[in-house]
């Protein structure tokens, strides 16, 4: 098991300070087919550099191949950076999509797309280990309410998509908003409510449980629809209630822990709002229920049977 670099993205930036340690990546890959593994599980992409021919020829190398993606990367064409552009993902998904020998997808909307290409499709949700989190124990509100979100640097920009109604609730509120992700303060006005927490393991499990409220808004875009709603499962480890915009598996994930769909900025506002004017018993209620949901439906050890046949080419049925 290997990954590019171990970093927490592949952010341009990024590769650009490290030249040696990617031209060792690169290598790394080679060897990597030359040795013609039996068996060779593929999760996203070989190379943020590659334009499809590292994942041809390093699932094309092995005896067994399977690739594995939980993102709509079909959609991503490389818009943001001229990197993205010249390596997007759409083109390296399609190839490894065909080349594998079995495709492992998140979710029916990223296996429809790829039964295109391939016959053999296995459907095995986003997962988290729910003992790595930490749960909340106590739902009354921090003073000023902690409005909270995780991810990426490339996905924070989706919270601007909620700007007006995080504005509207500090100014009722006086709600603040912590982010777990980069320093880089990339967000405009909305940087005056935010505390940031650089990313790392542990920094995690303690900042959720801290939050008051998740959030989780994502543009209405077909790549929003291939989500496989691996932050909501987050928040639900944690045992934090939470908001988010009801795409893709959000909608059923959102569903099933009885928690508040929001479309609109006034959705959002109403949403936020009902949950801080809620008691603590309503908000504990929803994260216990939440967390005990996802412990038993999406926990690594649940599916890990199944991802044990996947990858070793024991017979699966959708």
């Amino acid at each position: 098991m290997g990954s590019y670099l171990s970093l927490s993205d592949a952010a341009p930036s990024r590769l650009a300070r490290r030249p040696l340690s990617v031209a060792r990546a690169e290598l790394g890959l080679g060897a990597l087919a030359r040795a013609h593994p039996r068996r060779l599980l593929l999760h996203r992409e070989a190379s943020p550099l590659s334009r499809g021919w590292w994942e041809r020829r390093l699932l094309a190398s092995a005896e067994f191949a399977a690739y594995d993606f939980d993102d709509a990367l079909q959609w991503d064409h490389g818009e943001g950076s001229l990197v993205r552009w010249l390596a997007p993902k759409a083109g390296k998904a399609r190839v490894a999509v065909s080349q594998a020998d079995r495709v492992i997808a998140g979710n029916l909307v990223l296996a429809d797309w790829a039964s295109h290409f391939q016959r053999d499709v296995v459907v095995i949700p986003s997962c988290v280990a729910v003992e790595d989190y930490m749960p909340k124990v106590s739902y009354e509100l921090r003073d000023p309410p902690r409005l909270g979100w995780i991810g990426s640097p490339h996905n924070e920009a989706y919270l601007l998509e909620i700007a007006d109604a995080i504005t509207e609730v500090h100014r009722r509120t006086g709600a603040r908003l912590t982010l777990v992700g980069t320093t880089a303060r990339t967000l405009g006005d909305l940087e005056s409510l935010i505390d940031r927490v650089p990313w790392s393991p542990d920094s995690q499990g303690v900042a959720l449980a801290a939050m008051d409220i998740g959030l989780m808004p994502l543009p209405a875009t077909p790549y929003s629809l291939g989500k496989c709603g691996y932050k909501l499962l987050q928040y639900a480890a944690a045992g934090l209630p939470a908001v988010a915009s009801p795409l893709g598996v959000n909608a059923d994930l959102l569903d099933q822990f009885g928690m508040p769909r929001a479309r609109t900025q006034d959705d959002w506002i109403s949403a936020i709002l009902a949950l801080i004017g809620g008691s603590a018993a309503a908000r504990e209620q929803l994260g216990r229920t939440a967390r005990e949901i996802t412990a038993r439906r999406y926990a690594f050890d649940v599916w890990l049977p199944r991802w044990v046949a996947a990858v070793e080419l024991e017979a699966v049925s959708l």
